[in-house]
């Protein structure tokens, strides 16, 4: 099933360093999931020790 309207992709002006290498797509989905957990828990940390301190 072929639902692209694209059928050449000759002259395309996009490139995508990192298309071909899924290794290094996971490891920045893996940097950009430790990082937004990150956040949330750290947040966490904060909130409840100013929750605390009132």
């Amino acid at each position: 099933m072929n639902t692209s309207p694209i059928e050449s992709w000759d002259g395309a002006e996009a490139y995508f360093t990192f298309a071909d290498k899924p290794a290094i797509m996971m490891l920045f989905l893996l940097i950009a999931v430790v990082i937004t957990f990150g956040t949330i828990i750290i947040a966490a940390v904060h909130e409840k020790h100013a929750y605390n301190n009132h």
